[in-house]
């Protein structure tokens, strides 16, 4: 059973950072791509950060330069590091994943991830 655990949301001021944290079980961790997802109410989930297998990784234009997204394949845990946070990034932060190539680049479309995390909330006050 797959099973995704995010944490690390908080309330930051704008100009602070956040690392959100997705602890994975239940899956052969480097056979999978992954990725982290957001969503602010009434708006679509968007995609934000997401890493292929060989390492990879898209980001959304409107995180380029300020997030970044990695993992650790031995404590099967992905990471995004955000800095520069800004209000506008305040959401619901979810990671996903879904198995994959080895050459396979992730996308930031949610509809080809399968496994989702609960969600994590970011706040980002001005």
């Amino acid at each position: 059973q797959v099973q995704l655990v995010e944490s690390g949301g908080g309330s930051v001021q704008a100009g602070g950072s956040l690392r959100l944290s997705c602890a994975a079980s239940g899956i052969i961790y480097d056979m999978y791509c992954m990725g982290w997802f957001r969503q602010s109410p009434g708006n679509v989930r968007e995609g934000v950060a997401t890493l292929g297998r060989d390492g990879r990784s898209t980001l959304a234009d409107s995180v380029k330069g300020r997030f970044t997204i990695s993992k650790d394949n031995a404590k099967k845990t992905l990471y995004l590091q955000m800095n520069s946070l800004k209000p506008e990034d305040t959401a619901i932060f979810y990671c996903a994943v879904r198995l994959c190539s080895e050459t396979a680049i992730a996308p930031l479309t949610d509809s080809f991830y399968i496994h989702w995390g609960q969600g994590t909330q970011v706040t980002v006050s001005s």
